[in-house]
């Protein structure tokens, strides 16, 4: 079942680098667009609640229905439904969509209804902190929450669909509806209802939301309907294992778990610091998602170009080829040069960047200090996380997933761990979600040396000289800054923003200047 797990993975890793590659200008920007309108999400809602304990209700309600999909379903979806729909004839796919459906609006139903009867417990493990007084608002968002759990797992299925239709545009203009109903609403409450008032509000603009993203999702599928013809009393076709699902959802899920536990954890500080860490963790998200994964994502061609003209008897050993390595070593030098870049930034600047991002309506100044202050702790996660996306890559294109559900596995328990021991303390959360990070990049790192030594006896895996430089940098910028032997500028002032992007704008100089692998790479 491992065995079949990580060929799954090998070749979802393919279909979606393939997709990635042919998506075109229009769909890349709506890619990014989405992206953006997220945290214009997160934004408005700071502007709307603040780090109140409204604003702890509001980001739950919010986030907690694709959270669960996410973990239960999408990743599982993607990395079991590509391949097998690529072996499928379309009534055959049509057949399969149509059972996995049925199936998903039964999980989705469970859940639901978990979640409504089970209310009081539920609220106590994902937001301990909440006051007794807000329990009643807690119980009112988790219902429509709730309800809402169904329909988002179905468009979650709708969506891999769309993927392997290779439908881009409906693909990534799904989530524009969902960020654009729900920014629309945020603002109505900002400018216009009290917050102890607007639960109901935005947990109707949720359920819309979730609905006009299905009827999107619906009508871009209507061009790929293909009847599910199959007469009654005739074998159907066998859906994949449970096992397969099992594993697929674990993989998939505990990257997702590792930052939304330790924000549960945060929660138990008191009123509002589940949505100080949610805020907090965006600041570390957006560099994460939008330049070091993408990074990943565009030297997988290069490497599987080359691993798919090595001999047999390395592909057997697992070795990498010459052109691999070479591939391999630009991008684990390109992400981490971002990363140190990111991460700069963030230590000179949080405060600016978290005032320019969530410094609105009514946030307090206090919240936002923060904020800021947490992001700057989790920023120097940029640093193992960069490694484990270009790691992932090479062990998913040579299908050796079991070290990486291992390892996330190992970090998600001592999270729990640490989560129980630290009462809450934001701060150390954010400390113990980089230490399990680190712990999954060595992991990793060393499941990715080389078995065959002659093979990378000219090249290693990682550029470790070139990294040196950007390290060096941010080492200079970041620890004086941390000991308080730089004082901070206005965080409201251009000057602060101009602070941080000149030192991650000197950092990825440095690195440009220093390694000529760096310019050969940028120059391909």
């Amino acid at each position: 079942m491992r065995t079949e797990l990580n060929r799954r993975f090998s070749i979802k890793h393919r279909i979606m680098q393939t997709m990635f590659l042919k998506a075109g200008a229009l769909s890349l920007a709506l890619l990014l667009a989405s992206r953006l309108l997220g945290l214009l999400r997160e934004s408005a809602q700071a502007a709307a609640f603040g780090t109140s304990g409204l604003g702890d209700v509001a980001v739950l309600m919010l986030t907690l229905p694709d959270w669960l999909t996410s973990v239960l379903a999408s990743g599982a979806l993607a990395y079991v439904l590509l391949p097998h729909w690529a072996g499928q004839k379309p009534d055959q796919q049509a057949q399969t969509q149509r059972r996995v459906a049925n199936w998903l609006l039964g999980l989705g139903a469970s859940t639901g209804l978990l979640l409504y009867f089970f209310q009081a417990p539920v609220i106590h493990l994902l937001a301990s902190g909440l006051p007794p007084r807000l329990l009643p608002q807690a119980a009112q968002g988790l219902a429509w929450s709730a309800a809402a759990v169904p329909t988002a797992l179905l468009a979650a299925l709708w969506a891999t669909r769309l993927q392997h239709e290779r439908d881009f545009t409906g693909l990534y203009a799904a989530n524009l509806v969902v960020n654009c109903t729900l920014i629309g609403a945020l603002y109505f409450v900002a400018k216009n209802v009290l917050p102890i008032s607007a639960i109901g509000l935005l947990g109707g603009s949720l359920w819309l939301a979730m609905g006009l993203r299905l009827l999107w999702l619906r009508s871009r599928l209507r061009a790929y309907h293909i009847k599910d013809e199959t007469p009654i009393g005739e074998i159907a076709v066998p859906l994949p294992r449970v096992p397969l699902w099992l594993w697929a959802a674990l993989s998939a899920g505990f990257p997702l778990a590792l930052p939304f536990v330790a924000r549960s954890f945060a929660s138990g500080e008191g009123e509002g610091a589940l949505a100080t860490f949610n805020y907090a963790w965006k600041l570390v998200e957006l560099p994460l998602v939008l330049a070091i994964q993408l990074v990943a994502t565009l030297a997988f061609p290069a490497i599987t170009r080359a691993m798919a003209a090595q001999s047999g008897a390395d592909k057997a050993a697992q070795v990498l080829p010459h052109e691999a390595i070479r591939a391999v070593r630009s991008a684990f030098l390109l992400a981490w040069t971002l990363a140190c870049a990111a991460t700069a930034a963030l230590q000179l600047g949080a405060p600016a960047i978290a005032t320019l991002l969530f410094g609105w309506g009514r946030m307090p100044s206090e919240g936002l200090a923060k904020v800021a202050a947490w992001g700057a702790i989790g920023a120097w996660g940029l640093l193992p996380q960069a490694l484990i996306a270009v790691a992932l890559t090479v062990l998913a294109s040579q299908g050796r997933m079991r070290s990486v559900v291992a390892a996330y596995g190992v970090a998600l328990v001592a999270l729990l761990v640490l989560g129980a021991w630290s009462t809450g303390d934001g701060a150390w959360l954010m400390v113990g979600l980089d230490a399990v990070l680190i712990f999954v990049a060595l992991v990793v790192l060393l499941d990715l040396r080389q078995p065959d030594r002659r093979a990378s006896q000219n090249l290693a895996l990682l550029p470790w000289q070139a990294m040196l430089a950007p390290t060096v940098v941010l080492l200079i910028l970041a620890l004086p800054a941390q000991a308080g032997w730089i004082a901070f500028l206005e965080p409201k002032s251009l000057s602060s923003l101009a602070l941080c992007a000149l030192a991650a704008i000197s950092v990825v100089a440095t690195s440009y200047l220093t390694s000529a692998e760096l310019r050969t790479a940028l120059r391909r």
